[in-house]
């Protein structure tokens, strides 16, 4: 038999899926697992496809042709790193070991010199779409050595999404660059979610029966909104439970897992001096939705407003459609902004422009939007930020009296919507001539001799006031 040309190591899910793309693609792809049974149950259900199971690393190792191209998707962390340790020892010098899983972009570099200087070549690919994304064409974020990516890039494309023929993957930078970005992109996905959670949970407070509802999404994907997550919102509220003949939302518990990318980009923006308020307040959402017995036993004592939304439907579904729209564009800034100082921080060149193409077809956060923000820093690569890019700016300026009246309706109302809120406070903030912060830095510098700019003085002098004492 001949040699494969590409080869996957951990057969769960996602990696199945990953297979039958390539292998779809005129690949011969060889294939391994922890768990032999697995691999060759699953093998045995494809007969008619180009995929070579083994049983043994080392026959596995032995069935690629050179350079061997091997993606690992385990789990992210240790079993990672043992991966990599078993295959070490049956590698030859130039053979590409490929991490497809969640990893952390510092463990991503990590492993790049690690690698590179026992000769072999590493890349960190970020892949989203989920199941249906790596069967069908996911969006991929590879990094690492230029070089690497000329070879791996005809596989790479050819399993790709594709919008208006382009490729959804391109090479992101060297070292941890494409996990890195990754790891943005699923930020932006919490982001994304939770406003769309936001909007839920106002509509049903006014009313709005499971039907309604699935009806407002799907007119809102037809329309500005098209994306993946609100089309799949209204696909859920169209789903029936067959326990209970009502629907199966209705009956799911209302707490949300994570899996750590967002806490990531969290600690990354702090370090960064980035602002992601609305990234932020969807991160910490979901930490408040797993406290589900304090917010039960909370709810006892703690009172809210007994007010009812008494705006009439077709007009809140325009307000809150507005409010949406405004706060996803405030998601992306935010994270492209990071994008970009990371990137600036790190010399990776990233390409924003290109990165939002390639969100444009496969991945979790695709949406009809996204081909303006990749107009947008395509016109101009050095925009500072989304907001300020005119197609930006005049929808923000157009939407931003409904969604004041969004969160004010919520507010009044006693329903949280943190990323609303938070969103809205960036736009108010960052377009803010004069903020209260002088009398911030009045304070640090009472109480601190941090020292103080005036409004008089040229920026970059200082100033230092002996304040009047304290008693007590």
């Amino acid at each position: 038999m001949s040699k494969s040309d590409f080869g996957l190591i951990g057969l769960a899910v996602m990696g199945q899926n990953l297979v039958l793309n390539v292998e779809s693609r005129g690949f011969q792809v060889s294939v391994y697992n922890r768990t032999t049974s697995v691999m060759s149950d699953w093998v045995a259900k494809h007969p008619d496809k180009k995929i070579v199971g083994e049983v043994t690393l080392e026959g596995f190792v032995e069935s690629l042709a050179s350079p061997r191209k091997i993606m690992i998707m385990v789990k992210a962390g240790g079993p990672v790193d043992k991966v990599i340790e078993s295959l070490i020892p049956l590698l030859d010098e130039g053979d590409i070991i490929i991490d497809g899983g969640n990893s952390l972009y510092t463990d991503t570099e990590r492993r790049d010199k690690w690698l590179g200087d026992l000769g072999f070549r590493f890349i960190g690919a970020g892949v989203s779409g989920g199941e249906e994304g790596a069967r069908k064409g996911p969006s991929i974020m590879p990094g690492g050595p230029v070089s690497t990516w000329d070879v791996m890039k005809p596989i790479f494309e050819s399993i790709s999404a594709k919008v208006d023929g382009e490729p959804c993957v391109t090479h992101i930078g060297t070292g941890g660059a494409g996990h890195y970005v990754k790891m943005i992109h699923n930020g932006i996905e919490y982001g994304d979610m939770q406003l769309i959670c936001e909007a839920y949970s106002i509509f049903k407070k006014a009313g709005f029966t499971p039907a309604e509802l699935a009806k407002v999404f799907t007119d809102w994907n037809d329309g500005d909104l098209e994306s993946y997550l609100i089309q799949i919102t209204a696909k859920i509220f169209e789903q029936k439970d067959p326990e209970t003949g009502g629907a199966l939302v209705d009956m799911v518990l209302d707490t949300a897992g994570q899996k750590g990318t967002g806490r990531w980009t969290l600690i990354n923006a702090v370090e960064n001096a980035v602002v992601i308020s609305t990234i932020n307040a969807a991160v910490e959402a979901r930490i408040l939705s797993s406290m589900k017995d304090k917010r039960v036993e909370a709810s006892k004592f703690l009172k809210g407003p007994e007010v009812e939304i008494s705006t009439e439907k077709a007009e809140l579904v325009k307000k809150v459609h507005d409010a949406l729209f405004a706060s996803k564009i405030i998601s992306y800034a935010q994270g492209l902004d990071l994008i970009a100082t990371m990137g600036a921080e790190k010399d990776w060149g990233l390409d924003l422009g290109q990165i939002a193409a390639i969100w444009r077809g496969g991945c979790i956060i695709r949406a009809r939007f996204l081909n303006d923000i990749t107009d947008a820093y395509r016109k101009d690569p050095e925009l500072s930020n989304l907001m300020l890019a005119p197609f930006f700016t005049g929808l923000l300026n157009e939407f931003q009296q409904n969604w004041r009246e969004v969160v004010s309706i919520a507010s009044l109302a006693g329903i949280p919507v943190p990323a609303f809120s938070a969103s809205l406070g960036y736009y108010d903030s960052y377009r803010s001539a004069v903020l209260p912060a002088n009398l911030l830095q009045s304070q640090r510098d009472f109480f601190g001799a941090h020292t103080y700019e005036r409004t008089d003085k040229p920026r970059g002098e200082f100033f230092h006031t002996e304040w009047p004492e304290v008693i007590g």
